[in-house]
């Protein structure tokens, strides 16, 4: 349920409330938030049982900021570096910017603790909406204290919006934006296998990260439609950068592992798998087939160009703005799922040698 103040009326929790919660004076509640003044602990105690029980936020500067007239928007992401959702972001500021609004981007390190910290921080200074960008780890707690705080945010009339990551629970107040994850993977095997490639390596991303666990759905699920039965060692988790995914293609060529194609589960690792390819002597695609995802605009820059899946990132950014933007639009809205499609370039030929170059 979403949090009220006593009166009943939704919105903000003030310091008279959580005097009155607690039974004592505004001066005494004042004097234990600004820890200035001693208190005993039983008092001390109330107070802040009172503060936890009504959400109350306290922040100088978030006041500031709600009489300046302009709203502001928090978006975090996972690298400000990143090149897939930084596109996201930059749609979520230029309609936000076109709105007179105001943006201020954070970076979580793909650290779940930092991201619900931040949420929290964007939550104090009263930030009109908070944007959550890219895949997450799917972890109980983290889910539960996400869904309080999409309730905290809901009811002073915020929105917590998540882009390209699933929803929380349907009770959840929060705008979701997503992308075909797992038909794109499905998709983009289906590519590769009717090329004639049965052993096709992956490197979806870390385990129980919400995009990595899609991409290897997919690429699973195409393989059982095939007929092709999923070999768990070609399965390999590195990280989404171009160093890692260079480090994760040596190592399977000097464990002797046998692969003719590689489904890489970002373009920047795309590139080091085939900086690792060409240090072997491998050519691609003669050798071994090379495939990624997002279509960022290096991949058509790689050599050979890198066929690849696209993901509307700058769109995601734009509709999920909008939708924050309008409160008018009827709930069903606040979950969107846009399409994602192939991108064919000249990194990928019919397989010649069954068993790959290992």
């Amino acid at each position: 349920m979403s949090k009220r103040k006593p009166s009943g009326q939704p919105g903000r929790a003030t310091i008279r409330d959580v005097a009155a919660r607690a039974g004592v004076s505004v001066a005494t509640v004042s004097r234990v938030l600004s820890s200035n003044y001693h208190v005993s602990e039983e008092l001390r105690g109330r107070v802040m049982t009172a503060v936890r029980e009504l959400d109350y936020v306290t922040n100088a500067h978030a006041r500031s900021l709600s009489g300046t007239g302009r709203n502001i928007v928090g978006i975090l992401l996972d690298d400000m570096t990143g090149a897939a959702f930084a596109h996201v972001a930059r749609g979520v500021e230029e309609e936000a910017s076109a709105r007179g609004w105001l943006s201020m981007v954070c970076a979580t390190n793909s650290d779940p603790e930092r991201e619900l910290e931040l949420v929290n921080l964007m939550r104090q200074q009263g930030a009109a909406a908070v944007f959550l960008l890219g895949g997450t780890y799917d972890l109980d707690e983290y889910r539960l204290r996400m869904a309080r705080f999409a309730r905290s945010l809901d009811a002073a009339g915020s929105r917590l919006v998540l882009c390209g990551r699933p929803p929380l629970d349907d009770d959840v107040p929060a705008t979701v934006i997503e992308y075909d994850n797992e038909r794109g993977a499905y998709a983009m095997t289906g590519h590769l296998l009717s090329s004639g490639h049965r052993r096709i390596l992956i490197m979806p991303g870390p385990e129980g990260f919400t995009t990595a666990e899609g991409r290897l759905a997919g690429y699973r699920q195409a393989l059982a439609e095939h007929g092709v039965p999923f070999d768990p060692e070609l399965v390999m988790r590195p990280t989404f950068v171009d160093t890692v995914g260079r480090h994760a293609i040596r190592k399977a060529l000097q464990d002797g592992l046998r692969f003719t194609a590689v489904f890489c589960a970002t373009d920047i690792v795309a590139a080091g798998v085939l900086d690792g390819l060409r240090e072997a002597g491998l050519s691609v695609p003669e050798d071994v087939s090379v495939v990624g995802f997002d279509d960022i605009p290096l991949a058509s820059y790689l050599w050979p160009p890198l066929t690849t899946v696209h993901v509307p990132y700058e769109e995601m950014g734009r509709v999920a703005m909008r939708l924050v933007a309008d409160p008018r639009r009827d709930a069903a809205e606040h979950h969107v799922v846009m399409g994602t499609h192939l991108v064919v370039r000249r990194s990928v030929l019919p397989v010649r040698r069954p068993d790959g170059p290992a």
